[in-house]
């Protein structure tokens, strides 16, 4: 298993190991049957009518990154990019968080273990065990991660131990004195220590936050290791040697684009990617797929549709009170409406998930301004300064106050989950890309022909046409030119795709229009790598303004 050069906190020392998992009132690694048995006795679900198990998550229907602290000690502080992500919290005050954890836990007359992995290459796995007073948090454990025994755990070599501990203690609300005393002002408390490695969880029933301190853990002890964490969906070809990766912010199309019939899956949304020349590649951090439900349709995303069924966990979705069939359509309880299911659901999954070193790397961005082109290659220094701002646009009316396109900047593509400086996952990047000839895209799947509200949006059939042509290796021989505003290269030709959809001013009725606009973005960019330090090749990489 990974290590990390932190020293380790034992036990004796925490008050963890105050932790009453006696066997009497412990469930340890129930079948996924025997879990929703459970659940649905005790009120925490109703079975919908494709099988799935439906849980509500209580007024925190997301995740909760501004009630998320991160344990300040002497052994990582120096590793770490401190700011509006990563906020410091004293050893005392995660100790006394972790006691009011383990008390309410203790409590219970019930508990539930889930033991099992991150990580399916063997090689860099860590064991994980998450201690939950609710049946259907341990399930969804046991869906997302990968269980012990499974054919995506390959053969145990070693009995089992656990890296981290995660403390779900999510229906254990902070009292108006306790937030006093931890100088907050929820009574929802995220609290995550690198050095202990144990995440502790109160005030809110949302699974994913399990899901993503252990991201945020591997992104903390991978590039210990030599392992770039990545947060991007894979597939690769059926030999498993053409690999793809799809970076992207909500909304982009990873998970749509990953889903190929002809193509197999190997993730959806967290990875590694091991830097060896024999033997390393691409592995998948999970044992399976949270997905987006809201609009999901059975011919728009049959894969995800078939990936329903009894084993999987809705999340905040409504079903009819009659027939229990889901309303998918529905954002009565919250837009964000999920499922996770193994990633076996999905036929064509490679399982185990590992392939090999991808030969395309395809950033995604939802460009709203309706100025950024279709599709580009970028150049190493390119690839790096795009990575580490990580744009998507914010629509028009997502928010309250937002009536035009803004940019969304997010580092790395999932800046909420790095514990280290942005520009340090770049250069693993950059290193990889270097030693293995991986070509560099940028996709963009928003708008043409003017912003958001007047142009329209890249029709699927186009982008789907980009991707192909990336994959077969046709368009790494394509013909390019240079555009004017943002010094990317733009082919002059793409099959399937009319010549005047590849240069974004050439679709706008008003080319002035077009150039203000660009000018626009390009000074968001600006303003947002400000904050960065980045070599200057790199930054020159950038917009021009």
């Amino acid at each position: 298993m990974a290590t990390t050069t932190s020293p380790a906190v034992t036990p004796s020392k925490s008050y963890l190991s105050k932790l009453d998992l006696a066997a009497h009132r412990t469930f340890f690694n129930l079948s996924p049957a025997e879990l929703v048995q459970r659940a649905v006795a005790a009120g925490e679900g109703t079975l919908a009518a494709n099988g799935a198990l439906v849980c509500m998550t209580g007024d925190r229907t997301g995740r909760s990154p501004n009630d998320k602290y991160l344990e300040d000690t002497p052994a990582i502080h120096n590793n770490i990019w401190w700011g509006k992500v990563n906020k410091p919290i004293t050893p005392e005050k995660f100790d006394a968080a972790l006691k009011i954890a383990v008390d309410h836990l203790n409590a219970r007359p019930n508990l539930y273990v889930f033991e099992g992995f991150v990580g399916a290459d063997p090689k860099y796995r860590l064991g994980v065990r998450v201690v939950t007073e609710q049946a259907w948090h341990s399930l969804f454990c046991s869906t997302l991660f990968i269980r012990q025994g499974s054919k995506g755990a390959g053969a145990q070599s070693k009995p089992f131990s656990h890296d981290w501990t995660v403390i779900n203690a999510g229906r254990r609300r902070l009292t108006k004195e306790e937030m006093a005393a931890f100088g907050v002002t929820s009574p929802v408390l995220i609290l995550q220590s690198l050095e202990r490695k144990t995440v502790v969880i109160l005030g809110t029933e949302y699974a994913g936050e399990m899901k993503k301190s252990l991201f945020y853990a591997m992104n903390y002890d991978m590039p210990d290791v030599n392992v770039f964490p990545m947060h991007c969906s894979c597939n690769t070809d059926m030999q498993g040697q053409n690999a793809a990766l799809f970076f992207g912010l909500s909304g982009t199309g990873k998970t749509t684009l990953s889903a190929d019939p002809h193509r197999k899956l190997i993730g959806d949304d967290e990875h590694g990617w091991s830097d060896h020349a024999e033997g390393g590649g691409v592995f998948n951090f999970e044992g399976g797929c949270y997905a987006k439900c809201i609009k999901l349709s059975k011919e728009g995303e049959p894969e995800i549709w078939n990936a329903i069924k009894f084993g999987s966990v809705l999340e905040n979705t409504v079903i009819d009170p009659v027939t229990r069939i889901p309303d998918y359509d529905s954002a009565k309880i919250t837009e964000n409406t999920r499922v996770t299911y193994p990633v076996d659901y999905i036929e064509n999954a490679l399982i185990p998930s590992v392939c090999g070193h991808p030969k395309n790397v395809i950033f995604l961005t939802a460009d709203a301004y309706g100025v950024m082109p279709p599709v580009s290659k970028l150049t190493p220094e390119q690839a790096m300064y795009y990575f580490i701002n990580g744009y998507t646009s914010k629509l028009a009316g997502t928010e309250a106050g937002v009536t035009e396109p803004q940019p969304n900047f997010s580092p790395c593509f999932g800046g909420v989950f790095l514990p280290r400086q942005p520009v340090s996952y770049a250069k693993q990047l950059a290193e990889n890309i270097k030693k293995h000839g991986t070509n560099v895209w940028l996709l963009n799947t928003g708008w043409t022909g003017g912003p958001y509200g007047t142009g329209s949006r890249f029709k699927l059939a186009y982008t789907r046409a980009f991707v192909t042509a990336i994959l077969d290796g046709s368009l790494a021989k394509a013909e390019y030119h240079t555009d004017p505003a943002f010094g990317l290269h733009i082919p002059k030709a793409v099959h399937d795709v009319p010549s005047d959809v590849l240069m974004p001013r050439n679709t706008w009725k008003d080319p002035k229009a077009y150039d203000a606009q660009a000018a626009k973005l390009a000074k968001g960019f600006r303003e947002n790598d400000k904050q960065f330090e980045m070599p200057e090749a790199v930054r020159a990489a950038g917009p021009k303004v």
